[in-house]
């Protein structure tokens, strides 16, 4: 017998171990276990509800958030129980028996406090925070605290260093043995705006190192990794990946299991629901997996426009000498370039539709759209320029050729082949089966798209999660259009969804316009 530290009493050091039950709940990245109230390890162990516990099976330990039940259909006193996320995460089957014991708490934590009450914190507090998240042993409680800390305007621009440098430490970092290595990042806010499809072949067929990791959508109606998942599989091995880039040159998968700068995983969970997207946490999101994915070069998109996250040129630049002093802190070669962010790119907004799109453009069709297409060999022909064999200035005629002489088509369908083709036919892809359509309620000349509202509206169809869902747009700003011709069509793949999407768009379409004349008044910052 030993002493129970919380109670005093007395503990029984042969307490049965429990039984593993896999809970069928999703709690979005975040482990967590349950226990009965009744249970003799919990009343022995002194947990509390949303304490962190360790669970251990074998050789495997995950850390989780507890909670308490009362209800024996979820767990009974024998058994613990495990969300979804906690289940996989631990690899071990159902039934299996497991131990459990209240986690050591984060040796971070008096950093953290620090951080609340607005002190600036040293690269060594930042290293062990984000150690400390990286394993799991912050509560959804301490996290917020620590996005909120570090919200605007209250992380220097050495602190951002810090983060950035402790955020691609923790966890894989890749070195290709070859340079350059080169990738492309946009900050986002910007429907359809599929570039990295098309940049990726050409530099590619270029001949330079482009090892594409990109993120599934979370708020978003695609990532790229969500796109490129109509035209092949993207959650692959990482050897096979490796492979793949050594290979072709090239890959476009999800970065979700490579373990490059897990604790921006994690961050990004609490980030998207609070709506936080700070100058400081973007940029060192952004960088740190840069960094950990072995890429010495990086060409960073910045859309700017009344609806995009960046809305005028001062906050642009702003952020643009913010990412620029960090990457030169990190070692990393750093081209941005801000571009017209006022309208969605390309027609499609959704998986399917924009994989059309950026099928069109690799294959040179005669309704390929020709803004996505630009802007795609703008950053394709400054990507190539990281090359020291390519003069400055003549990147844009070389991505060109490579477009144009199919080169860029044949490389992305080599990349297809090697991740795993899927079936697709841009003539006949497989929209979504109901729809409705959106019409000019006036005669009139389109002056703005709301790409927030129009965004919102694919997300409601059923956009990312039903591939065939989004917006099929048929107008650009500047048009002129007739009562009742079409601004957009909406497919959806449920009734509930298309049901939500029209109501949504009764209210406001997303399209607003003006005289014959107005368009010539507007402010143009490109």
């Amino acid at each position: 017998m030993t002493t129970n530290p919380t109670t005093g009493g007395a503990l029984d050091d042969t307490l049965a171990p429990l039984a593993l039950k896999r809970v069928g709940i999703d709690t979005y990245r975040e482990s967590v276990a349950y226990l009965h109230r009744d249970c003799a390890l919990y009343r022995a162990e002194g947990f509390q509800a949303l304490a962190k516990v360790e669970v251990r099976a074998n050789s495997q330990r995950i850390l989780a958030s507890l909670n308490v039940v009362d209800d024996a259909a979820i767990v009974d006193c024998g058994q613990l129980g495990l969300s979804e996320d906690a289940f996989t995460a631990l690899g071990v089957k159902e039934g299996h028996p497991v131990s459990v014991s209240q986690a050591e708490p984060p040796v971070s934590i008096p950093a953290l406090h620090r951080k609340i009450a607005g002190e600036r914190l040293s690269r060594e507090d930042f290293l062990a925070i984000v150690r400390d998240i990286a394993e799991l042993r912050y509560s959804k409680i301490e996290l917020t605290a620590f996005v909120v800390a570090c919200d605007r305007g209250e992380l220097d621009r050495e602190e951002v260093f810090y983060l950035s440098d402790a955020m691609s430490r923790v966890g894989r970092r890749l070195d290709w043995h070859e340079h350059p290595v080169v990738d492309k990042h946009c900050i986002g806010g910007i429907p359809g705006n599929r570039t990295s499809l098309l940049v990726v072949p050409i530099v590619a067929a270029h001949g330079l190192l482009c090892p594409k990791t990109s993120s599934r959508a979370i708020t978003s109606p695609a990532g790229t990794a969500d796109t490129m998942e109509v035209l092949a599989d993207v959650d692959l091995p990482f050897d096979t990946l490796g492979e793949i880039v050594r290979t072709h040159r090239g890959c476009l998968a999800w970065g979700g299991t490579s373990q490059l700068s897990p604790a921006d995983d994690v961050l990004i969970a609490v980030e998207r629901p609070l709506a936080i997207d700070s100058p400081g946490q973007m940029v060192a999101s952004i960088l740190s997996k840069k960094v950990a994915a072995g890429s010495t070069h990086l060409l960073l998109d910045i859309p700017v426009g009344p609806h995009a996250k960046v809305r005028s040129m001062p906050e642009a630049r702003q952020l643009r000498k913010l990412f620029e002093y960090v990457a030169k802190c990190l070692g990393l070669t750093l081209d941005v370039v801000i571009t017209d962010g006022s309208q969605p790119i390309g027609c499609g907004i959704g998986p399917v539709l924009e994989a059309r799109d950026a099928m069109r453009v690799l294959t040179n069709h005669p309704d390929a759209h020709m803004e996505l297409r630009q802007k795609a060999l703008r950053l394709a022909g400054r990507m190539l320029e990281f090359d020291p064999n390519v003069r400055g200035g003549d990147g844009f005629a070389i991505a060109r050729d490579i477009l144009d002489s199919g080169r860029a088509l044949d490389k992305m369908n080599a990349i297809i082949a090697a991740q795993g083709a899927k079936p697709f036919d841009p003539e006949d892809p497989p929209l979504a089966s109901q729809h409705f359509d959106v019409l000019a309620p006036r005669a009139g000349v389109v002056i703005a798209l709301d790409n927030l509202k129009l965004a919102r509206i694919a997300r409601l169809a059923g956009a990312p999660k039903a591939a065939g869902a989004g917006v099929a747009m048929r107008v650009r700003i500047g048009d002129t259009v007739e009562a009742g011709e079409l601004f957009y069509r909406v497919y959806a793949a449920y009734r509930n969804e298309l049901a939500f999407a029209h109501q949504s768009s009764e209210r406001d379409s997303g399209v607003t316009l003006g005289e014959a004349d107005a368009i010539q008044r507007l402010n143009v910052e490109f």
